[in-house]
């Protein structure tokens, strides 16, 4: 893929990103994504979709965390409105779409990189000045690294607390 594609290609997928007002929860719809990764058709997006809710699923997290059913109003041509169906979709549902996406499609190949990245960069731990980083004791951190691996791909800012974790298995033992 050549240098200028990507670059195309990472500004339009970061362009598609929404963010939950007051939140500051970030999610794409999933018709927003489906012309960039290379479907024309939503019934064949669909079963990339299917299928990352079954990875979801599969690996322990609740789908309905990740990928959240909503009805769009769209203009058709005539003026009139019509409902479709969409997703929402946090940053680990686009790459579980792109990991179950089609192989042969050159923008599913970047979609798993950008995603991959983009989900690295959110699970950085947050730099502490020296200072708070003495007071805090390390198995308080341990436990908090714990916690943050383990629900970084929820919905929310309070997904940090294992509290506020949706996920079915435990979180810190």
């Amino acid at each position: 893929m050549k240098s200028q594609a990507v670059q195309l290609l990472k500004q339009r997928f970061d362009d598609l990103s929404q963010t939950v007002p007051d939140d500051a929860v970030e999610f794409w719809f999933s018709r927003d994504l489906m012309e960039p990764l290379g479907y024309a058709r939503w019934e064949n997006f669909q079963t990339a979709i299917q299928r990352a809710i079954e990875s979801c699923e599969t690996t322990g997290y609740l789908a309905e965390d990740h990928f959240r059913g909503v009805t769009k109003m769209v203009k058709l041509g005539s003026g009139a409105e019509r409902a479709i169906d969409d997703f929402t979709l946090t940053r680990y549902a686009c790459y579980l779409i792109a990991q179950n996406g089609d192989p042969r499609k050159e923008p599913i190949a970047f979609a798993q990189s950008y995603f991959a990245i983009q989900t690295r960069k959110e699970e950085q731990p947050i730099t502490m000045s020296p200072k708070m980083t003495c007071r805090v004791n390390a198995p308080l951190r341990a436990s908090m690294s714990k916690t943050t691996k383990a629900c970084g791909v929820c919905w929310g800012s309070a997904a940090s607390s294992p509290n506020n974790c949706r996920q079915k298995k435990t979180l810190i033992s």
